[in-house]
């Protein structure tokens, strides 16, 4: 088996930028005239070995999203060839699948099957998923009496407990109250200390030094560098200070 967990090949991926959702819709039966479009990602290359816990960096707009959105299957490149090779937990869109008129216990098992586990599989899991929610007696309650907060941490520890190959991670993540958020800190480097590949976005350069060897700077969907973390947060310290 390759040491290749997740290979990108020139891929490339653009947008068409809608005025607004009437322009969105007419554009499902009628091609648009000389649409405005935005490149999100143009002939992105790069591959990640197996293990390796590997940083993100860019400005908004960079590309970061759409790159992770093609990694978790969500979205699809316009060219250029994707490779995942395993099981891909992503903590973005914490509550997308969930159903609200199901109990949160019923929803283990729908994201569960979602992300093509089997039953067995989830029912030696549940438990685990329950405890680091800490829902208490609402997780026999529907999921539309909870508050956002409780959604995602129900999502969230549904992601971290299913022994996924790759952890995709978005540090802009809000997760509960402060001693709920250092432990989802502790499980994610739990995760990486157990060898999962871990992709890890975020705008802070202390946490990125911290978690990942390795970085990779976006910049309006091109790879600009791609190296050691500290190299790679030089470079993206130095473009931001020219743009000033």
């Amino acid at each position: 088996m390759s040491d290749t967990i997740i290979s990108f090949k020139n891929v490339s991926k653009t947008y068409i930028l809608y005025k607004n959702d009437q322009a969105r819709f007419k554009a499902l039966f009628f091609k648009p005239r000389n649409p405005k479009t935005n490149k999100a990602l143009n002939n992105v290359s790069f591959e990640i070995k197996r293990g390796e816990s590997v940083g993100i960096v860019g400005d908004n707009g960079a590309g970061k999203s759409t790159l992770l959105k093609m990694i978790t299957g969500v979205s699809f490149p316009d060219s250029g060839e994707i490779t995942v090779n395993g099981r891909v937990a992503a903590l973005l869109e914490l509550t997308a699948g969930f159903s609200m008129e199901m109990t949160g216990r019923e929803n283990i098992y729908l994201k569960g099957y979602i992300l093509g586990l089997e039953d067995d599989y989830i029912k030696t899991i549940e438990e685990k998923i329950i405890d680091f929610a800490e829902l208490g007696d609402y997780i026999d309650q529907p999921v539309r009496t909870y508050s956002s907060g409780m959604k995602m941490r129900l999502g969230f520890a549904i992601n971290v407990n299913i022994e996924p190959d790759i952890l995709v991670v978005d540090e802009a993540l809000s997760v509960g109250d402060a001693t709920f958020k250092k432990k989802c800190k502790n499980r994610i480097k739990h995760i990486i200390n157990d060898g999962t590949t871990v992709l890890y976005v975020s705008h802070n350069a202390e946490s990125v030094r911290e978690i990942c060897p390795r970085a990779i700077f976006l910049k309006k969907g091109t790879v600009i560098f791609d190296g050691p973390t500290e190299e790679t947060l030089k470079i993206y310290q130095e473009s931001k200070k020219k743009k000033k």
